[in-house]
């Protein structure tokens, strides 16, 4: 046997794993989208379920909540974990394992755990409304999870809040490896801290930038647990994401497998319409 079979071989249990329980179940739910009907009582009716999404108020409301979330947090998210990770780049900073692993830790708690502790934070006696009604920046208690402009405030702060962190180690581990002698020269040269984060550190981060950035986008078109346990989609669908809409399709609603496959595949267009978007931006051509 030659090395190339020898090669195959050793890789054809994880080709058929990804295959049998990745892209089949991906094609299968491509054929799901062209059918509709009750439970299993399927049947083929061509582009209609696609035709139907233009029509669905609330699936368009989904799709603007999700994106609204997209637009505003990932950007945030990616700008706050570039200045963590550079504050805490920083050799001369005391406790910076401390540190670390205070804004990293986040990233590995239960999602269900962090969501119900998020919810009574900023409930109307929460923590959140207390602290702010005793350093009376408010008069009043925020309604955090009834009003659509703040519930929609509350998912936002609490995605961010888990996802920073994990960025940040991204950076981080690069910053590392980038020699101190360029911010030296820079220094001697008469560069600022400013000038040099963004004429030194975001280029170099420029791939890395361009990895976080496309998996957080995927990650917040996914959005379900947060929006599920803080808020269930309310008030009145303020927050309801897509892939909470799509449960709802399946479970929660009388089941309409082909439907929720439709809007399913919503998701994966938008992950590739805007991952080619920032490949195009970042103008990576590989």
């Amino acid at each position: 046997m030659n090395r190339q079979n020898t090669g195959w071989l050793f890789i054809s249990l994880a080709v058929a794993a990804i295959t049998i329980f990745y892209f089949y179940p991906m094609l299968q739910a491509l054929l799901l989208s062209f059918q509709s009907g009750m439970g299993a009582n399927l049947e083929y009716v061509g582009l209609a379920n696609y035709i139907r999404l233009f029509n669905d108020p609330t699936f368009l409301t989904a799709l603007k909540n999700t994106l609204l979330y997209l637009l505003i947090q990932v950007p945030l998210m990616i700008v706050l974990a570039l200045i963590f990770s550079v504050l805490l780049n920083d050799a001369t900073l005391k406790f910076r394992s401390f540190f670390r692993i205070a804004i990293f830790l986040p990233c590995v708690t239960s999602l269900v755990a962090y969501s119900v502790i998020f919810k009574y934070l900023f409930g109307m006696d929460g923590l959140v409304n207390q602290f702010l009604l005793n350093v009376s920046l408010i008069s009043a208690p925020i309604q955090w999870l009834s009003d659509p402009f703040w519930a929609k405030v509350t998912i936002i702060v609490a995605i961010t809040w888990r996802w920073t962190g994990y960025n940040m180690i991204f950076y981080l581990s690069s910053l590392q490896n980038v020699d101190q002698s360029i911010y030296e020269a820079a220094k001697i040269d008469g560069a600022t801290p400013f000038q040099q984060f963004t004429k030194i550190t975001i280029p170099m981060l420029k791939p890395i930038i361009l990895f976080t950035s496309i998996t957080s986008t995927i990650g917040t078109l996914q959005i379900f647990d947060e929006v599920v346990n803080i808020t269930n989609g309310g008030p009145g669908n303020a927050t309801l994401s897509i892939s909470q809409y799509i449960y709802n399709l399946s479970f929660e609603y009388t089941p309409d497998f082909g439907y929720a496959s439709t809007v399913s595949y919503v998701i994966v267009m938008l992950v590739v319409v805007l991952s080619i978007v920032q490949f195009k931006v970042a103008g990576e051509k590989k």
